[in-house]
């Protein structure tokens, strides 16, 4: 019997550790240098209470690599910044005026999306990194 709550009590353990993951907590950052997340991942910022979440792409129609185009595109980044309360925020690749956002004192800054399209090949919203930077105003 005791085999089998340990065996139950290893197993809630597994549970809640796989659950924690999935929860918006990531490495922390200092201020100025660039950083990739995945979607769902984040990052704190060193020195600030400020958490930066990567939520997702919610369009891209940034020129394919292998096309000729008359205008470059541009792809809608999500981010969500967390202090307490959350704030989300729409970052542009094709503009650079709305490609950072100001919260709580802090530049944030998309520097690059990752992977750049190709007309062949259609990217799923998992394989989206996005770089980011966060530094002081």
């Amino acid at each position: 019997m005791a085999a089998k709550s340990l065996i139950l009590a290893v197993a809630c353990l597994l549970v809640a550790t796989a659950c924690d993951e999935k929860s918006p907590v990531g490495p922390t950052i200092p201020l100025d240098q660039a950083f990739t997340l995945a979607p769902g991942e984040a990052a704190s910022i060193a020195g600030t209470p400020v958490t930066v979440q990567f939520v997702r792409v919610s369009g891209d129609s940034r020129c394919p690599a292998d096309a000729v185009c008359i205008q470059g595109g541009d792809a809608l980044v999500h981010i969500r910044a967390m202090n307490g309360a959350a704030v989300d925020y729409e970052l542009h690749t094709g503009d650079q005026s709305r490609a950072a956002v100001i919260h709580q004192g802090l530049r944030l800054e998309l520097v690059q999306l990752q992977p750049y399209p190709f007309s062949s090949r259609t990217i799923q919203p998992e394989e989206y990194r996005a770089t980011l930077r966060a530094s002081r105003r």
